[in-house]
């Protein structure tokens, strides 16, 4: 006789939406404040469309595909986006100033407690502006948050963070000294060319399982995963700076040090909600970064993207200008105290 196991109701249930309902009534109280803040800066809202040419073309971003079919009856292939970011990049070439867009992405191969195959992106940039204004509109996010929901801290699980404290700045070599032992300028030369052996080296040394995998960005990625994320954002804000400049394909680099870029993610409770850039306008350069990391792509996971020519056309006439993406779900997570996405989502995607 086969056991029985309950399954939870569904999210349709009258009962459980009305235990869900105060949180999504937070949910439209934050996304009213959020509107407002940018409002009050003069920013405008655009609506990126979602189908596009080419996806992203970040190593480890994965898209869903599909086929869009013309009046002449051919197939081309598409893609949903992973990020307003291509489109938004054109609207500043074409002449726009400060523009914000609050819509939906999709991201392929991401489900737990923090990801969700569609999810809500916040998404805007500064024309003409260095990264620490979008740094600064980060913070006045995460405090409008918990002022919209009521609360004194940001939560997640047994972790929590003050907002309204000044937040910590911290650069990403500094960060991995501090949390794992690991000298990441060691295993870089004066361009930012990194080696992925001097790193697992350091690894071995402070006593760090070392995968098949040697290549200096999964290295980097793990060590970032397992020894540093968990230590940010705890008890106040923490921006993590200055990313190195193979983990930053859209950034330009420091003026100061070239391997390092004007790459920024911002953490609360251990829990990255937003990654902006000082942006790279240099059209050949960021071919050369799209190649690098669809051949990585490839070699990893099979599968490559095609590379937006209009976007990379786009470049020549696009100003200097900062922008960041923020996780809009997960900032209402962390505002309501909810453990998991789902419970912020108005109808999850069904699995």
């Amino acid at each position: 006789m086969s056991q029985h196991i309950d399954k939870p109701s569904p999210w349709w249930t009258p009962s459980v939406h009305e235990d869900r309902r105060p949180i999504l009534l937070a949910r439209g109280r934050i996304e009213a404040a959020v509107r407002g803040y940018l409002a009050q800066r003069d920013f405008l809202m655009v609506d990126p469309p979602g189908l596009q040419r080419s996806p992203g073309n970040e190593t480890h971003l994965h898209a869903f595909g599909t086929t869009m079919i013309g009046n002449d009856g051919v197939g081309r292939p598409m893609y949903l986006h992973t990020s307003p970011e291509f489109t938004m990049k054109k609207l500043l070439a074409a002449g726009e100033r400060r523009i914000a867009s609050l819509g939906h992405v999709w991201r392929n191969r991401e489900r737990s407690a923090l990801h969700h195959p569609e999810f809500t992106m916040l998404e805007w940039y500064r024309a003409g502006e260095a990264y620490d204004a979008v740094i600064a509109d980060c913070v006045a996010m995460l405090r409008l948050a918990a002022e919209a929901s009521g609360a004194t801290v940001l939560r997640f699980r047994e972790r929590e963070c003050d907002p309204f404290v000044e937040p910590e700045r911290l650069s990403v070599v500094d960060a991995f000294r501090r949390y794992a032992g690991i000298d990441l300028f060691a295993s870089m030369d004066g361009e930012g060319v990194t080696d992925g052996e001097a790193l697992a080296e350091q690894m071995l040394a402070v006593g760090m399982a070392v995968p098949e995998d040697r290549s200096w960005s999964y290295l980097f990625s793990l060590i970032l995963t397992e020894k540093v994320e968990p230590q940010l954002g705890n008890g106040r804000i923490t921006v993590l700076d200055r990313y190195p400049a193979a983990e930053a394909a859209l950034a330009r680099r420091a003026a100061d040090d070239r391997r390092v870029s004007e790459r920024f993610e911002l953490y609360a409770c251990g829990v990255e909600l937003a990654n902006g850039f000082g942006e790279l306008t240099d059209a050949e350069e960021q071919r050369r970064r799209f190649a690098a990391e669809m051949a990585e792509k490839e070699r990893i996971y099979g599968e490559r993207y095609p590379v937006d020519e209009d976007f990379l056309g786009a470049l020549a006439l696009m100003p200097e200008a900062s922008g960041v993406a923020l996780g809009f779900d997960r900032l209402v997570m962390l505002a309501t105290g909810a453990p998991r996405i789902e419970a912020v989502l108005w109808a999850p995607v069904a699995e």
